[in-house]
Formats: C-alpha cells, structure tokens, sequence
C-alpha cells in the first residue's frame, strides 16, 4: 500500500486507519504544493477497491489496474490545479525510455489526471462543455494510439525476430511516439487553459453529490476535491450538506495547500492527514525515482543544464523547469515590472509636485538591476510598452498557469524584505504590502475567473500599482 508516495508519514497513518477499519468517510490532506497529496488521494482510491485486500502496487485485479490508470469507474476528481508542469516532466520521462512501462504509465496518469477534471458527470449541459469536447476527445484517441505503439514495440522486442530486426523495429516505433507525446503536450496546455476554471462551482459539487448517491461499481466511491479551499461560497454550503449527511458507500478527499481557507463547519466533519514539506535529499530521490531522472542533485540553485548533473531545490522547481517559460524569466519579467511601476510612480509624483515616497525609491533601486542584468532594459513609464515585452517573453501567457506564476514571482519580488537591505534604516507603510497584494488578487482574479485578457489585466494591474505607489 501507497509504495508509490515516498518521504510522507501520513501513509502509515493512513495504512494505520484502513487496517483498522477506522478509515473516515471524510478526510482532509493538507500539505505544502507537490507533497504528494494528490498521489495519496488517488492510491486510497486504489487501495480501498483492491478486490484482493492486499492492494500492492503491482496487485493484478482490475480494480486495480483500472486504478492506475485512473479510468476506475467509482474515481471522480475536481477541482483546479496546473496539471501543464507535471505533464510536461512525464512526457520527457517517456522520451528518455520510450519502451519503458512505468514511463508510459506515468505520462498516461498525468494526462488522465488532467482528463478527469472533465468527467462527462462533472460537465453535464455546461454550454463550455462543446467548446473543450474536441479536445478531450483528440486526447483520448491520442491515448488509444500511444498504447498501440507500446504494444507493437512490446510484440517486436519479445517475438522471435533476430536483434536486428528488433532494433529496427524499435527505431520506428521511437520516433511515432516522441512525435504523438509532443503532440498530447501541446493539446493538454490548450485543454487546460481553456477549459480549467480557478474555482469550483456550485454545480460540479451538486453533480458530484449527486454521483456519490448511485450504487458502486465496486467496493465503494472515492471522490478527490483538489484546491478545495477555492470553491464558490454556494459550492462550500452545498459541500457542508453532502458531508452531514455522507452516503454510505461513498468518500470524499479534500486536498489543500491552505486548510485554514475552508470553513470551521467543514473542517470539523474531517478526519486531518498532515503532509510535511520534505527535505532536498528526499525531493532528489523522489525526482530520481518517479520521473526516472538520474541528472539530478540537492542543491539550493537551479544552475546547470538538463542532460548534466542539475541542482534542484524541490520537486516544484523540477517540474517548472519543464514550462515553456522557465522561473528565472518569470522573476525577471516580475522584476522588470516592478521597477517600470516605481518610475512611473516617480513620474507621477513629480508631475503632482508631490514628495517621492520612500517606497518607491526602494522598489526601484531593488527591481532596476535585477531587470537589467537579464536583459530587458532600463524600466519603461508607458505600460504599453511594458506590457509588450512581459507578453514577448512569457508567450503571451497562452498557458494560463504561467500568469499566477508570474504573479507569485511579483509579489515576491516586492515584499518589504526583498526591497529593504540592512544598510537602510527606512519604515515601509502597510499600505504599500496591502495595495501589491489587493491588485495582485484582483488580476489573479480577473484572469483565472472571469477569463479577462492577461494583457488587460496587466494594464489596469499597472496602473493602478503605479498611482498608489505615487499616492502613498
């Protein structure tokens, strides 16, 4: 049991409770992102089908092997996640041994885990729904094709042709896939940033409520709610029902990275798993293990370059460093961003004859050089022209994931330690912390909900950022 989630105590407390027949009909599994909390959520999934009682990774059932590649029937999954990094790992996982079984696998889990978010129950008379169909559907026959190509490869490798042939054979097959894999990457970015939503609605939690109502197909129902502390307020009053009163054969998982965001009434109807953040050495083993990634070691910086012996600071980094826009552009387009709001704040201030804040001052001197070195230029007082190179470089923000990274990497960029050295004695206002964050929120917002252009929300994120800062 759960052999497949590595450096977290909360599996034997979980083997704990299942042995004992103690296993609540609700459970929380709260953690840090990338602690494997997902992973636990969909092996008690597995584990609590398992038609032997053993449930070992390896189990031969079909529940089980319906399990591990997460078309078990009794599985439903919401709720939102950027599912594009670990794809995107997966698949280069695959290409490195493209006749590897587990490889397969996992690149095929991490498409379905995507996939499972548009569950047709989940998605029914949704008018969005006609719009992603075609998407899903080219997935799905993608799916179909990479197994054909693993079993052609599979029948010439174990059939009785000389070496020769096999290695022929091999050497077709090889390209067909790292062609098809390509592919899947490039529609699953699409299906994810056109068809996610940031929150969980209300309807989804209904349908689900009312899925987890019908008889079983096996054992019991599993239902996996992911960012579960970003449902709408009906969705959370609709959830509190379902839980008072849970159905008999059904149970639900709710997985978050910020416990404290979910209502007290909920909370106290769950039974709390912890997943811990895990040090280097074990993230390092973990990468190596699961991706199969053996050009990795411990470190604190992201220096090297894949194919050598690469520094990782956590599973995370790992799996950005799979983006079409790596962190360090991120952090560098935050900084460039920053630094063109506190000039144009300074103008600001100037041109209303009025005091230049201290603020400004710092956000300036600590953005500028970052944005310099990396090649972006001085800082710009015209938003378009900022927002033009921001857009060049991070690709337009097609994969949507990409923009509440971008914003992480503000806010980080501009926090009070970052913009205030020891050597100045100076008091930053609150306002100037609560101001970055209620305009990051809102553009957050503005894009992940109401489905506002990135570069519209990076105008008005500009200019309002850069008249606070002049009025502070």
């Amino acid at each position: 049991m759960f052999e497949n989630l590595l450096g977290q105590s909360a599996s034997g407390q979980l083997i704990q409770d299942i042995e004992s027949g103690v296993l609540a009909p609700a459970m929380l599994f709260s953690g840090p992102p990338a602690s494997g909390k997902g992973t636990a959520a969909l092996e008690l999934g597995r584990v609590v089908s398992c038609e032997t009682g053993q449930a070992a990774w390896n189990c031969g059932c079909p529940a089980c092997s319906r399990h591990r590649l997460l078309t078990h029937p009794d599985l439903l999954c919401l709720g939102w996640r950027p599912f594009s990094a670990e794809i995107a790992a997966c698949a280069g996982a695959f290409s490195r041994e493209t006749g590897n079984a587990p490889s397969r696998l996992l690149f095929i889990r991490s498409i379905r885990k995507l996939l499972a978010r548009f569950n047709p129950v989940l998605w029914e008379d949704e008018p969005k729904g006609a719009k992603i169909s075609p998407l899903v559907n080219s997935l799905e026959e993608d799916l179909d094709e990479l197994e054909a190509l693993a079993r052609e490869s599979a029948a010439a490798a174990g059939g009785p042709s000389p070496e020769s042939e096999v290695a022929l054979a091999a050497a077709r097959v090889k390209p067909a896939l790292e062609k098809l894999a390509e592919g899947m990457i490039k529609s699953a970015f699409k299906l994810e940033s056109e068809g996610m939503g940031e929150t969980i609605p209300i309807a989804q939690i209904r349908r689900a409520a009312f899925w987890s109502r019908l008889a079983p197909q096996g054992k019991g129902k599993l239902v996996i709610i992911e960012n579960a502390d970003r449902m709408q307020e009906e969705a959370r009053n609709s959830l509190l029902k379902l839980l008072e009163e849970p159905p008999g054969r059904s149970r639900f998982v709710l997985c978050s990275a910020r416990p404290g965001g979910l209502p007290r009434t909920i909370l106290s109807r769950l039974r709390s798993y912890r997943f811990i953040s895990r040090d280097a050495a074990v993230e390092a083993d973990v990468i190596r293990r699961v991706f199969r990634d053996s050009c990795v070691a411990v470190g604190d910086s992201g220096e090297g370059e894949r194919g050598s012996s690469e520094r990782v600071r956590g599973i995370s980094t790992y799996l950005d460093s799979f983006l079409p826009v790596s962190s360090d552009t991120l952090e560098a387009l935050a900084a460039f961003f920053a630094a063109s709001v506190a000039y144009r704040a300074a103008l600001l201030s100037k041109r209303q004859g009025r005091q230049l804040p201290d603020e400004v001052v710092l956000l300036g001197r600590s953005c500028a050089p970052k944005a310099e070195a990396a090649g972006l230029g001085r800082p710009k007082g015209d938003s378009a022209g900022v927002i033009a190179l921001i857009l060049e470089k991070a690709e337009k923000f097609e994969l949507r994931s990409l923009f509440s990274r971008f914003l992480c990497c503000l806010l980080e960029r501009v926090s009070v330690s970052s913009i205030v050295s020891e050597s100045v004695n100076v008091a930053v206002a609150p306002a100037y912390n609560d101001l970055w964050k209620r305009c990051s929120s809102w553009a957050d917002n503005a894009v992940g909900l109401y489905n506002l252009r990135p570069a519209q929300a990076l105008e008005k994120l500009f200019t309002d950022l850069s008249r606070g800062m002049a009025g502070l």
